[in-house]
């Protein structure tokens, strides 16, 4: 949630071009109050829709009712000057809280097996190979240098559980992950301009090597 904020206001500021603490703390109430608004009223009006759509003898009709939503809520917070993941984010909060979660995540598979690998490749196709040189000033170099943070922070941070019984190295290995949200976060960052190529294609470069914690913590669990 902090981090949507926080994408919320540097969004907000690369939209305006000016730093200010005035115009920082309105996008920052803006943010918080379109998530607590949203969410409150969803959760109080989502029995009464999902009761609505369930009356309907069309196919399809709870998974195209649950997209829509989605795409309702991403449109409200654009409009709000936010950015459309802060809606899409407040609408899964929603639907993940009612009695027809299980039955969404079981029609959505579909739809997510077709749309997550395009999302995927055209995060990679948006980086270009030479952006990659070890010589590159702000790319390979700051990828390394992002990717030695994100392990070696959340191991440190695993060694911070005292909690008897616990592998501590098994919490900080699974904290390392940054998957689709990192990489959301960072598309729209170079699409407002917030973030250039070159920081882009580190921070593409850190979530992907990232991916070795799950044979990492499959390592873990043998030995144990």
């Amino acid at each position: 949630v902090l981090g949507l904020v926080i994408l919320a206001v540097v969004s907000g500021l690369a939209e305006t071009g000016t730093l200010s603490a005035a115009g920082t703390g309105l996008i920052l109430a803006k943010a918080i109050t379109f998530l607590v608004v949203a969410i409150g009223l969803g959760l109080r009006y989502s029995p009464v829709l999902l009761a609505s759509v369930g009356q309907m003898k069309v196919r399809g009709s709870l998974i195209v009712s649950a997209i829509f939503f989605c795409v309702l809520l991403a449109a409200v917070a654009e409009r709000s000057g936010l950015a459309a993941i802060v809606g899409t984010f407040a609408a899964g909060l929603i639907l993940a809280k009612t009695e027809r979660r299980a039955h969404i995540e079981e029609q959505i598979k579909p739809v997510a097996d077709l749309l997550v690998p395009i999302f995927f490749v055209a995060v990679g196709m948006q980086v270009g190979p030479a952006l990659l040189n070890p010589f590159a000033r702000s790319s390979l170099p700051l990828g390394l240098a992002l990717t030695s943070v994100a392990i070696g922070s959340k191991l440190l941070a695993g060694l911070g559980v005292y909690q008897r019984g616990v592998d501590r190295w098994r919490v900080g290995v699974g904290m390392i992950p940054r998957g689709e949200v990192g990489l959301s976060f960072a598309g729209v960052g170079k699409a407002t301009g917030t973030i250039e190529e070159g920081v882009y294609a580190a921070i593409v470069a850190m979530v992907v090597t990232t991916l070795v914690a799950p044979p990492w913590l499959k390592t873990l669990y043998r030995e144990a």
